[in-house]
């Protein structure tokens, strides 16, 4: 396979040298008597060494995350029992009997004086937040919710947009052991409603509004509407972003964000918490029904947290930021960071404004290390003139991250030809399941086009053909073999684990299925190609969508495509440049493509031109809601159109798919 996949990066000795994983490795021969080997000088040699680790990190989970409570220095209130039991999914338990919290772990990474948190709008508004002031505000509201009578096990909500204060909520939530349960401010009051009512929150703290697309969406209507519909509400604090004071009157009490903030002279005082107490309940994105609560823990968050500064290769001199909104697992990601004292970046507004420019802009002024982008904004910003590395300085930025569908070859290229011929392209795939990723960057790996560079440390992630055999250089299902800590402890309002145990165990018995099609090639990288249940099915072969998009899409007419098969008709929804109408020339040009680079079996039966492609608020498309609404479901059973980020472009699909629908469905 070597041969065919070229490789783009390969880490220089001082990326080996300086990383966080090596110092790791070192640390584990030298506490625990191994012989692992990481080679500075001879990155190749890497891939047997890793997969080396990899393997022990996977088999002998109890050392492994030992190890990693260890070499991070986890603060312990009261010592573990036991490592792991029952070693089950779902259902373990973890690090029994020790007690600790999220947010203690978070200040001892502080760097007095230097940023924290670093907030930059659209309209090229920036302000900050250093450790002392974080420290200060979070004392001050933890205080404040505890006069109140908020404490363990309370929810304290958030509908809030990139700002600062979010965060800020965050750690003083989980300083007195209540909930977080945060939402982006761009989600509907509809779909907020549903989730705070499943969670009957005490608090809300709310942003006043937010900047996109050269709009300010005023927030005051939709916070009206939420409190007036979830009783539990005792209280709204208000974040103002856009105006200069609070002006909101409600049947509840409203409190002005500055004044409990603003308060000095108030010490943090920490909540000790059980390992597998909750920390946060996160949804999924709830596009084919309700969203699931799933619920993580204090102690689960932190060590995964811990072990991804491995691979992202966090250091406190660095500046990240990812492509993200607070309703989605990439911004808890973000804030992760904060344990290894790097400064975090928020950024509110549309990213794609004036020809793609804002991230790139922003990593110029701001000295950004680590750039977390989406596959989507990356072949977007293909399609368009920029180019960053030509366009703007960006001599700081030594990592670009990718998430939210698989990132294309050509996308690696562009990466690789338009931005940065050096930088670490590190794509991951995970998921608000286990608020992390399962595959993804390695800093002692080189990077092979198209590919993500290893499974990660601790997962013991597999691929299994239709039988639940495990498979490798073929394409499967992405399989999760043995516990992981910060998989959810539980979904909420699921006592018996039915709905756990359905959403995961219901095809392999006692392993994860992800719902992932993926590929584990003979070196360890990982192809992902779609989701298992969007997958096309041609003469008995399987091929995810990703590789019917990489073809459409590298036609310089089409913007952004959506693939289907139903009743075994392949269907192809395509987004074309500005003033272009697809036409049978067209039409022919795109199936000549699907012939000649998938094979015959690949042509698609009918292709649709459409205003634009449909997509969840983390930027996948939706292909199974579009798929159920071909099969007959009503709209509202296939589609939660709260979750849907654009959902005009769903209904102009659903209104293209008319002429053509009883033709297709004819078997």
């Amino acid at each position: 396979m070597e041969g065919k996949t070229r490789i783009l990066w390969r880490p220089s000795q001082d990326v080996i040298k300086g990383s966080n994983i090596l110092r790791f490795v070192n640390w584990l021969n030298e506490v625990f008597g191994f012989n692992f080997e990481v080679s500075i000088d001879k990155p190749m040699r890497n891939v047997h060494n890793y997969d080396r680790l990899w393997r022990w990190s996977a088999e002998d989970l109890e050392t492994f995350w030992v190890s990693i409570w260890r070499h991070f220095g986890v603060i312990p209130h009261s010592p573990y029992t036991k490592v792991l039991e029952p070693r089950i999914m779902p259902g373990a338990r973890w690090f029994i009997g020790s007690r600790l919290n999220y947010t203690e772990h978070v200040f001892r990474a502080s760097r007095w004086g230097e940023e924290a948190i670093i907030y930059v709008r659209e309209d090229g508004f920036r302000r900050s937040l250093t450790w002392d002031q974080l420290y200060r505000e979070v004392a001050a509201l933890s205080d404040w919710l505890k006069g109140i009578g908020i404490g363990r096990g309370d929810r304290v909500a958030a509908y809030v947009s990139q700002v600062p204060e979010a965060v800020v909520a965050l750690l003083a939530t989980a300083s007195i052991g209540a909930i977080w349960v945060g939402v982006g401010a761009e989600l509907a009051p509809r779909a907020v409603i549903d989730r705070f009512n499943l969670l009957q929150p005490k608090v809300l703290i709310a942003v006043d509004g937010y900047p996109y697309r050269g709009r300010v969406f005023d927030k005051y209507g939709d916070i009206k509407q939420i409190v007036d519909s979830v009783q539990s509400i005792g209280r709204v604090v208000i974040i103002p972003n856009m105006k200069d004071s609070v002006e909101l009157s409600l049947s509840k009490s409203v409190h002005d964000w500055r004044e409990i903030t603003g308060r000095r002279g108030v010490g943090l005082s920490i909540e000790s918490m059980e390992f597998n107490e909750p920390l946060w309940v996160l949804f999924t994105s709830g596009t084919t029904g309700i969203p699931k609560p799933v619920v993580h823990s204090h102690g689960g968050v932190l060590l995964e947290a811990y072990k991804v500064g491995l691979h992202m290769d966090y250091k406190p001199s660095d500046k990240f930021t990812w492509y993200t909104t607070p309703s989605w697992m990439m911004w808890n990601f973000t804030v992760n960071a904060l344990l290894f004292g790097a400064t975090i970046l928020f950024y509110d507004g549309d990213p794609t404004v004036r020809n793609f420019e804002p991230y790139w802009e922003i990593t110029e002024k701001e000295g950004l290390s680590i750039l977390g982008l989406s596959a989507p904004y990356i072949h977007a910003a293909m399609k368009s003139t920029i180019e960053p590395g030509m366009q703007f300085n960006l001599g700081s930025l030594r990592e670009i991250g990718s998430t939210a569908a698989p990132l294309s070859p050509q996308g690696f290229e562009w990466v690789y030809g338009k931005v940065k011929e050096d930088v670490w392209l590190a794509p991951i795939s995970g998921g608000t399941d286990v608020v992390s990723a399962l595959v993804g960057g390695c800093p002692i790996l080189p990077v092979w086009e198209g590919e993500m560079q290893c499974k990660w440390l601790g997962a013991a992630v597999n691929v299994y053909d239709e039988e639940g055999r495990p498979v490798v250089n073929e394409v499967g299902e992405l399989v999760i073999e043995r516990p992981m800590p910060s998989m959810p402890i539980y979904f909420w309002n699921d006592p018996d684990y039915n709905w756990y145990r359905e959403s995961y165990f219901g095809v392999f018995p006692g392993v994860w299925r992800h719902g992932d099609w993926a590929m584990i090639t003979d070196r360890g990288t990982v192809i992902i190609t779609g989701r298992s249940d969007s997958t096309i099915k041609r003469k008995g072969i399987r091929i995810g969508t990703l590789d019917i998009y990489r073809v459409v899409e590298s036609l310089p007419e089409v913007v952004g495509s959506l693939a289907v098969e139903v009743k075994n008709k392949l269907v192809i929804f395509v987004a074309l440049r500005p003033g272009l109408q697809l036409t049978e020339e067209l039409k022919k040009k795109i199936n000549d493509a699907l012939r000649n680079q998938l094979g015959p079996y690949y042509i698609a039966d009918y292709i649709i031109q459409v205003p634009d492609i449909p997509m969840t608020r983390n930027y996948k498309k939706l292909e199974v809601p579009i798929k159920k609404v071909l099969m007959g479901w009503p709209i509202d059973k296939a589609v939660n159109i709260n979750a849907v980020l654009n959902p005009e472009a769903f209904y102009a699909v659903i209104e293209a798919l008319k002429p053509y629908m009883d033709e297709i469905m004819k078997e």
